[in-house]
């Protein structure tokens, strides 16, 4: 039995050369094409495929937004991210939000055919190649979620007021509290979450969400 899947990419070249490349052994049948994030609900409306190819960097709606919207409506297709994009953040997202699998544009036809098969036999795939930062980016996302589970409810609204950068004195007004007891926030806090400068302390507040840039 073929398996069907869906492309969805903005370049019609791309979903041209990878429909050729799948469906050259007969085993995989593409049965449909989108050119942007909207245009792929909209399909997925009307046909069931097993497997949706989503790109990431796309009009309309992007690849992640795609992925949520299909995640929540809890659709029954496997969703296989195929992009160029090998950061860390973007991967992270799509496994935080359930993605089945995600590979990289430049990978062998057989490794995409691989991954196609596992994610319909209810495996995840992800590329081997980005496992490794995939797993030191969880571990460091848990050791962070210590540090901040260290922080008091008062070091938080201090920190999220560094990330944003106000001085002691604006910090001080805002929280109707004195600048040495500001002071004394922002040295626990350097010391909780381990940096040591506010602009740290910023990197640090924006890589966990504390606050959004």
């Amino acid at each position: 039995m073929s398996i069907n899947v869906m492309i969805t990419d903005d370049h019609a070249m791309i979903r041209e050369g990878i429909k050729r490349l799948l469906e050259f052994d007969g085993d995989i049948k593409v049965i449909a094409e989108a050119g942007d994030g909207e245009e792929c609900l909209e399909l997925l409306k009307d046909i069931n495929p097993d497997v949706l190819l989503l790109d990431i960097n796309m009009p309309k709606k992007n690849g992640i937004e795609v992925l949520e919207k299909i995640k929540n409506d809890k659709l029954p297709l496997k969703v296989l991210m195929l992009t160029v994009h090998n950061e860390v953040e973007y991967l992270v997202k799509a496994v935080d939000i359930g993605v089945n699998g995600y590979i990289l544009k430049d990978s062998e036809s057989a490794e995409l055919k691989k991954a196609i098969e596992s994610v319909v036999n209810g495996e995840n795939y992800i590329q081997p190649s980005l496992i490794p930062t995939l797993n030191a980016r969880l571990v460091s996302r848990d050791t962070d979620k210590d540090k901040i589970d260290q922080l008091t409810k008062r070091e938080l609204e201090v920190l999220i007021k560094v990330a944003n950068g106000m001085f002691n004195k604006e910090i001080a007004i805002s929280l109707n509290i004195s600048e040495r007891t500001v002071k004394n926030h922002i040295s626990n806090i350097f010391k909780k979450i381990q940096v040591s400068d506010r602009t740290q302390a910023a990197v640090f507040a924006i890589r966990n969400d504390i606050i959004k840039v």
